[in-house]
C-alpha cells in the first residue's frame, strides 16, 4: 500500500462495505451502516474519497446551502497515510466549490491542522441529537 493517491469526487464506484470496515479498523466509525454511509455522502453538497489503488484511505464531505453556509464533516485519513497531505488535498478540493461561504467544522483532535488551513477557533458550539442517534428513515 504505497502507490499513487487518487482523489475522486464521484461516488459511483465507492465500496461502502469497504469504507465501513476501514473506518472501524481505524477507530473512526460512528456507528453508521454501509447504507447510512452511502446516504450521508450522496446527500452531501460535495464529497471526496481518496484511494491508494482500490483501497479507500481518506474521506471528506461538506454540507452546504450553496450560498453562505457550509459545514465540513467526515474528514478522515487512514492512519498509515497521515501527514502526507491527504486531508489537506481533500479540504482544498472541497473548498474550491465553496467560494464566498462561511465554512464551519468541529474538531477535538486536529485544531493545529485546521489552523494551518486558515480556520479560526470558535469559542462556542452547540449540538443536540433529535430522537435516538442513527434511528431515522435513512
Amino acid at each position: 500500500m504505497a502507490g499513487e493517491i487518487i482523489y475522486k469526487t464521484s461516488l459511483s464506484d465507492v465500496d461502502w462495505e469497504q469504507m465501513k470496515k476501514i473506518l472501524a479498523e481505524d477507530n473512526f466509525d460512528n456507528g453508521r451502516t454501509p447504507e447510512q454511509l452511502r446516504e450521508s455522502f450522496v446527500n452531501s453538497y460535495a464529497s471526496v474519497v481518496a484511494y491508494d489503488g482500490q483501497h479507500i484511505i481518506g474521506t471528506a464531505r461538506v454540507l452546504s446551502d450553496g450560498v453562505c453556509n457550509a459545514y465540513v464533516v467526515d474528514v478522515w485519513t487512514f492512519s498509515p497515510y497521515r501527514n502526507r497531505g491527504v486531508a489537506r488535498r481533500m479540504m482544498e478540493m472541497l473548498e474550491a466549490g465553496l467560494e464566498g461561504q462561511h465554512v464551519y467544522l468541529v474538531t477535538d483532535d486536529a485544531v493545529d491542522f485546521y489552523r494551518r488551513l486558515g480556520f479560526n477557533v470558535q469559542p462556542t458550539g452547540m449540538s443536540k441529537v433529535v430522537g435516538e442517534w442513527l434511528r431515522n428513515a435513512a
